[in-house]
């Protein structure tokens, strides 16, 4: 008996994904807990599995589609039931040549995978409507007439809708679409206020200058983004209502006792923030692999939801890109993130006289709710104190 496989509970609360690439086709032969498509969910890709095994009889999205958990995804059919699958050319009266109608024009694979009479085939090509990009309503989720009529009203993508001008409209889909939906939230929820402050880091840019070939040599890349990482934890100690949560529900403020870091991470679909956790035990030179490791990850698109799930800080670098400041947003439920600017050298004065420094812009933002602008202003000063003195970094570590 065919076994409709439908969208089930991958936890974190997610109720929707985004298909991103079948792995199957109809008529494919799958085993147990074989991958049979790639989702996104709202931070990262997996792969979902078959509970059975069978014979794909009938894929019910396409790529791009957002599906709901709880729908069906596909119908698999068992080894008995293979003639009734879908191969090839196959409609509701039967198999199908896999041939051009004389009046027609070339016709796509993809056309002959779904279900439709000869009448329906007919009807799209004069109209020019790919199947393929059908949900059917009817038995088995064949094609109608009046599914045909439903596409040819639907409002059509246009270069030149605006009247000022041509332009491209693209959905909101993947990770821009969660990104959106992530920065909305917290705006929303978040009474968030920047500060920023300017950092002498010639000391420290010598430092690394100096280690970079000894931790080159343990085949990773020493970048500023550890320093950033310890100079803020060991602030965070001594103002831990920047290392907190707030729960709205019961008005209560949720101060952690622990120091994991998200770090916003630039990848070609958008910004991700992967979570190394307890940074307060770890080296410079452990951050850094840690670092490199989960980036390659989050560019790579492999990384799993649970890396990516339960920060108590975020640090952006946004200076890796050119800029100077910026007022970044709360990765909510965190109640502050600190920004990094792009490092410059200026006229600096330095033991009372004026010299070419190395200096780092630097911005908080916090949410008011949970602590005020001194609280804020001193943790900056702090950070700034560890980075112009990286000595201090090895002295208060422990």
């Amino acid at each position: 008996m065919p076994f409709e496989f439908k969208l089930p509970d991958l936890g974190e609360g997610i109720t929707e994904v985004e298909l991103r690439k079948w792995l199957v086709k109809e008529g494919d032969r799958v085993v147990e807990h074989q991958a049979i498509a790639e989702v996104e969910t709202d931070k990262a890709v997996v792969e979902v599995p078959t509970p059975r095994a069978g014979i794909i009889s009938r894929i019910n999205c396409r790529e791009g589609d957002t599906a709901r958990v709880g729908e069906i995804l596909l119908t698999i059919a068992e080894a008995g039931d293979a003639a009734n699958t879908t191969r090839g050319s196959v409609g509701i009266v039967g198999e199908l040549p896999e041939a051009k109608d004389e009046d027609s024009g070339p016709v796509t694979r993809q056309t002959f995978e779904v279900l439709a009479t000869p009448l329906v085939r007919k009807l799209a090509r004069e109209r020019d409507i790919d199947l393929g990009n059908i949900r059917g309503s009817g038995p088995r989720g064949s094609i109608t007439p009046e599914d045909l009529d439903r596409e040819a009203v639907r409002p059509q993508p246009q270069l030149a809708a605006d009247r000022f001008g041509p332009v491209e409209r693209l959905p909101l889909r993947g990770l821009r679409r969660t990104i959106a939906r992530n920065v909305i939230a917290s705006q929303r929820a978040t009474a968030f206020v920047s500060g920023m402050e300017e950092a002498d880091i010639t000391e420290l840019w010598g430092l690394r200058e100096r280690e970079q070939h000894e931790v080159e040599s343990r085949g990773t890349h020493l970048t500023f983004m550890p320093f950033f990482i310890k100079a803020a934890q060991h602030a965070l100690r001594e103002h831990p209502y920047l290392n907190a949560a707030i729960d709205d529900a019961t008005e209560t403020i949720i101060l952690k006792q622990h120091y994991h870091f998200g770090i916003a991470v630039e990848t070609p679909d958008g910004l991700m923030v992967p979570v190394i956790r307890d940074v307060d035990k770890k080296s410079i030179l452990e951050l850094a692999v840690e670092i490199h490791e989960l980036g390659i990850k989050a560019r790579e698109r492999t990384i799993g939801i649970e890396e990516l799930k339960g920060s108590s800080f975020t640090i952006t670098n946004y200076g890796h890109f050119g800029g100077t400041f910026a007022t970044p947003i709360i990765n909510w439920p965190d109640v502050a993130i600190m920004g990094c600017g792009r490092i410059s050298e200026r006229p600096w004065v330095h033991k009372g006289k004026i010299a070419i420094r190395k200096i780092l812009p630097l911005a908080l933002t916090f949410d008011h709710r949970v602590t005020d602008g001194a609280d804020a202003a001193l943790f900056l000063g702090k950070v700034v104190r560890y980075l112009e003195d990286p000595a201090l970094l090895f002295i208060e570590s422990t």
